[in-house]
């Protein structure tokens, strides 16, 4: 089939396209063709969005406002996990169907929270800057206890998903004990997994590492607020590699500060990149990356051919393999339906 330039699959993000890159060949099969923009302001994105059959998204806000200018918007393709920038119940009002990856860097976001792990808990940072300021063995080892093995504590994931499974599976090699917090999983796979489910409440006391593992959504947003430090043990530390507003960060700048708290690992932040100077830079036993737990060669080549399979399918009038808001399959405005072609039903 020949690239229709009407039907465009738009990147409004990056002028040069995803880090990953799309397979043209997929979308141009499919009758579609890429057009790479990048725009600042809401109707400058909007008059880019316009002509699109299919928007291809990583961080920019999927609003409303910004759906409701596009009538030729079929579905939306998200550049990873997490679809918390789009508007899900505004895209489904719409008819607008919504995918993403969810099997996307897997291995690489357990082992980067794994690093992060390791990185606070040996104080692998402070170390090394330490040692760059010519500092070395007298008075070191003093200035890294207190330090505890890994072996015997307890890792509490909350989430229970995916990504928190295989760090699972990585923490129980290492010899911790592995409990998680999901109210959205059995008891039965948490047993299959050989992980003790428990509530959020009960979870917190217990574990000497924290690692978080949930979507950025109303219910999860400050999840891990003031509250929840309380709970947690003066001893333990924190491991974010999910969403940066999963945590209340004010809260944990001042447990970090008065010592209730042994330290944390962040790959994200509330807001990204941060103002610099930021008060959570500032701790010696905090930290923190460039939310880049996703990176590697192959986890980009894994998403470039789900991304680009997706959009394909969404051209040609079916419904997108991972499927995000189902329910706009029955639905008489679903924009797919209403392009004269029966979309069958996939996975979701």
């Amino acid at each position: 089939m020949n690239a229709d330039p009407s039907r465009l699959v738009v990147f409004t993000e990056r002028e040069e396209g995803p880090v990953c890159g799309l397979d043209e060949k997929v979308i141009r099969a499919a009758g579609g063709s890429l057009r790479y923009a990048k725009a600042g302001s809401l109707d400058e994105r909007i008059a880019l969005a316009r002509p699109a059959e299919v928007l291809i998204v990583s961080s920019a806000g999927m609003t409303r406002e910004f759906l409701g200018e596009l009538p030729q918007l079929k579905g939306i393709v998200r550049l990873g996990i997490g679809v918390d920038s789009v508007d899900l119940d505004a895209a489904t009002d719409l008819g607008i169907v919504v995918a993403n990856v969810p099997e996307f860097c897997q291995d690489e976001v357990a082992e980067h929270a794994l690093g992060l792990l390791l990185s606070v808990t040996r104080k692998i940072v402070l170390a090394d800057r330490m040692t760059r300021q010519g500092k070395w063995a007298v008075g070191i080892q003093e200035k890294m206890l207190p330090m505890r093995r890994l072996k015997g504590q307890t890792l509490g994931l909350v989430g229970f998903g995916r990504i928190a499974r295989k760090l699972a599976g990585m923490a129980k090699a290492l010899g911790l004990r592995v409990i998680a917090a999901d109210p959205y999983v059995s008891q039965e796979e948490a047993e299959a997994a050989g992980v003790e489910l428990l509530p959020l409440a009960d979870l917190l006391p217990q574990a000497d590492i924290v690692s978080l593992h949930v979507p950025l959504t109303p219910e999860t947003r400050s999840l891990i607020n003031a509250d929840a430090f309380a709970l947690m043990k003066r001893s333990a530390i924190l491991i974010n590699t999910a969403r940066g507003s999963v945590v209340d960060e004010v809260a944990l700048e001042e447990v970090l500060a008065n010592g209730r708290l042994a330290g944390a690992g962040l790959d994200v932040l509330d807001r990204e990149p941060p103002l610099i100077p930021h008060p959570l830079l500032e701790f010696d036993n905090v930290v923190v990356t460039c939310h880049y737990a996703s990176c590697s060669f192959e986890a980009y080549a894994d998403l470039r051919r789900s991304v680009s399979d997706q959009a394909a399918q969404i051209l040609r009038n079916e419904f997108p393999v991972h499927l995000v808001n189902a329910q706009v399959r029955d639905l008489p405005q679903c924009r797919l339906r209403n392009h004269g072609a029966e979309a069958p039903g996939t996975e979701g």
